[in-house]
């Protein structure tokens, strides 16, 4: 009887150490991909900040869409007919 607790304590350890190799490779692959996407994601922010930078730079601040319906929001259909249609 104590020969089979032997082996089945052996068997358990061998068991329990792949569970265990198995479990901790399985989490440093998930940080090692996690790393990579990180990096990825640092790299793609870090382009997207300076595309902004040289946008603002070139093009100027904000949009230009608000600034056309604001400008003629108050005007009416002649007035606007007269001021920009009839050129």
């Amino acid at each position: 009887m104590n020969f089979i607790k032997l082996i089945l304590a052996i068997l358990g350890l061998i068991f329990g150490v792949m569970v265990f190799f198995w479990v901790f490779g399985f989490i440093t692959s998930l940080i090692w991909y996690a790393f990579w996407l990180g990096l990825l994601g640092a790299v793609a922010y870090g382009g997207y900040r300076l595309f902004r930078r040289a946008e603002t730079k070139f093009v100027g601040e904000g949009s230009t869409a608000g600034y056309i319906d604001e400008r003629d929001f108050s005007l009416s259909w002649e007035e606007y007919d007269r001021k920009y249609l009839k050129k």
